[in-house]
Order: C-alpha cells, then sequence, then structure tokens
C-alpha cells in the first residue's frame, strides 16, 4: 500500500478560506448573488456527521438528516430563515423512553439549535415562537422513525459553540 496514485493528490483550493461569514456575503452582494446563495445558512464543514456525536451509521444519519430537513423547512415555511444565522439538529447520544400509541418507545432524542449572528464569533440563541417550536416538535416526532423527543438549546456563545463537537 504504496498511498494515493499520482491523479489522487489533489489540492483543495479555497480563496474564501479566510473569510468570515459577513465578509462572504458583502463578496457576494458585490458579485450580485442572489440573495437566497447570499443569506444561506452556514454549514458546518466536515457536513451533518458532526452533529452526530459518538458513532456514525447510516441510520443515524438517515434520522439526522430527515429532522434537520423538517427543522430548516419549517423554518422557511413559516418566514423565520432570514431571522436565523445558522440552525440545525443534533442528533444527541441519549436514548429516551416514550410513549407512542398504548406502546412504550425507547428511541432517540435530538436537539434543535437556532443562532442569531454576524460573524459566527459570538451568538445568541433564536427566540422562536413557542407555538412553532410546537409544531416543528410534533412533525419530528410524528414523522422520523426512531425520534420520540426533541428538545431546544438555548446556550450562547460563548460559552457553548454553535457546533456541538
Amino acid at each position: 500500500m504504496g498511498g494515493l496514485p499520482d491523479f489522487m493528490k489533489l489540492k483543495v483550493v479555497e480563496p474564501l478560506k479566510a473569510l468570515f461569514k459577513d465578509e462572504v456575503r458583502r463578496v457576494g452582494r458585490e458579485l450580485n448573488l442572489p440573495d437566497t446563495l447570499i443569506g444561506r445558512h452556514p454549514f458546518p464543514g466536515p457536513g451533518l456527521a458532526i452533529r452526530i456525536p459518538g458513532d456514525i451509521t447510516p441510520e443515524k444519519v438517515r434520522i439526522l438528516q430527515e429532522v434537520d430537513h423538517i427543522f430548516i423547512d419549517g423554518l422557511r415555511n413559516a418566514g423565520l430563515y432570514d431571522e436565523v444565522w445558522q440552525a440545525g439538529a443534533i442528533l444527541l447520544p441519549v436514548q429516551s423512553v416514550g410513549v407512542m400509541g398504548d406502546e412504550r418507545t425507547y428511541e432517540n432524542a435530538v436537539a434543535l439549535r437556532a443562532v442569531e449572528s454576524t460573524d459566527g464569533m459570538t451568538a445568541d440563541w433564536c427566540k422562536l415562537p413557542y407555538d412553532f417550536l410546537a409544531q416543528i416538535s410534533n412533525k419530528i416526532i410524528n414523522n422520523v422513525r426512531g425520534i420520540n423527543r426533541v428538545t431546544y438549546d438555548i446556550s450562547s456563545k460563548p460559552p457553548a459553540t454553535i457546533e456541538w463537537e
């Protein structure tokens, strides 16, 4: 095993790597990019896997993708997406007892996180409407197999970070 073949020794080119999100957005405005691209929430470089503490399995990725999709689409549909700097879901490394119908369940718990910031160096948790959080929680629990508990992270940065890694 002599390593990668020569054609696989690629170099990542990241011309905007040193810029903060607010600076990238200014560049986007100067380039007249669409607001939907400029206002897109930051996404973790390692992808959703960083939001799965512990072992990463295809099943955990499926669960988190479904939860994240419901949360982000819910923010868009409620007109809240642009009020939030970054949002996402974290699949917690705990299981919780619940009740579905007449049966006890032992399923996963997720945390939803939404923050407001300008550059990501500091952030405050978003005070999303309770009705919205209740609607999203119910939709997640009723539609994502493997979830029976939804929490909302109200930690600011600092002391917490935006992601949970």
